[in-house]
């Protein structure tokens, strides 16, 4: 699946929809640096692409980047609440409760 949407963006298609794609697929394979870079282009040119701002948080929080995940999760639950995604804001909502958890356990 990877090679062929690799392919369609070396032929010049570029749109949030196939990045989203290569994102997801690269997050599935466990290339989490690979996949954010795929999911920031997908969130320039579709800011309001909830379920892309969840999956480049999860991709930053992957690389250790907890800060940058708290963004993305922050800009996709207002992304989320301005285009009425309830899943995604009650997700990214966990997410970053996870994280406040996680940064209070170690200071």
């Amino acid at each position: 699946m990877l090679e062929g949407l690799e392919k369609m963006l070396a032929k010049g298609v570029d749109n949030a929809l196939l990045r989203f794609g290569l994102g997801k697929g690269y997050l599935d394979q466990g290339d989490a640096a690979k996949a954010a870079e795929h999911l920031r282009r997908c969130v320039e040119q579709d800011p309001k692409y909830s379920a892309a701002w969840k999956l480049l948080g999860k991709a930053l929080e992957t690389q250790g980047d907890h800060a940058a995940a708290r963004a993305a999760w922050t800009d996709g639950l207002a992304a989320a609440q301005a285009h009425g995604d309830k899943q995604a804001e009650k997700e990214m909502t966990v997410f970053l409760k996870r994280l406040d958890k996680r940064d209070a356990a170690s200071t």
